[in-house]
């Protein structure tokens, strides 16, 4: 967890003291979410029924072009992947399946700091999904909305 590096002393001892004595309604871990009734947390995707589900053709093209560049982005995707799902998969969140309906791509994306991103290809899957009515707030109507209180947390936006 971090705290705000410009708070003063004071608000700062009152943060954390506030979160010490509340530690234990906080999912720090993956684990701690264990006892949660999936249907509260577990998501269901609105598809349109008429659009047969995709099967991505396994991506290389990012692969392709050196064999010391395949291994690396390899070994990236390895230890990400596996470390994140494996932290899910023992917490019971998910589970493996051997027959999916949609199979889309690892993609890896470069950060700023040099290090990669590993996201998913759901481009086939989001094009399946009808249009939401009720988009999610703008994120500068939402910076505005915080205008005039001393403190604001990010702890629902932490990932």
């Amino acid at each position: 967890m971090k705290i705000g590096s410009k708070m003063t002393r004071n608000i700062r001892s009152q943060v954390i003291n506030c979160l010490r004595r509340n530690r234990d309604i906080f999912a720090w871990t993956p684990k701690d979410l264990e006892g949660i009734d999936p249907g509260v947390i577990t998501q269901h995707l609105n598809l349109d029924p008429s659009i047969k589900p995709v099967k991505q053709k396994k991506d290389t093209s990012g692969l392709k072009k050196t064999k010391h560049l395949r291994r690396n982005k390899q070994t990236i995707i390895d230890r990400t992947h596996h470390g994140e799902i494996n932290k899910l998969l023992s917490t019971g969140h998910i589970k493996e399946i051997q027959f999916p309906e949609w199979l889309s791509n690892i993609v890896l994306v470069p950060k700023p700091s040099g290090k990669w991103r590993m996201c998913i290809d759901f481009w086939d899957l989001n094009k399946a999904c009808p249009k939401y009515f009720y988009p999610l707030p703008r994120i500068d109507q939402l910076v505005d909305s915080t205008s005039g209180y001393e403190l604001s947390s990010m702890m629902d936006i932490s990932q």
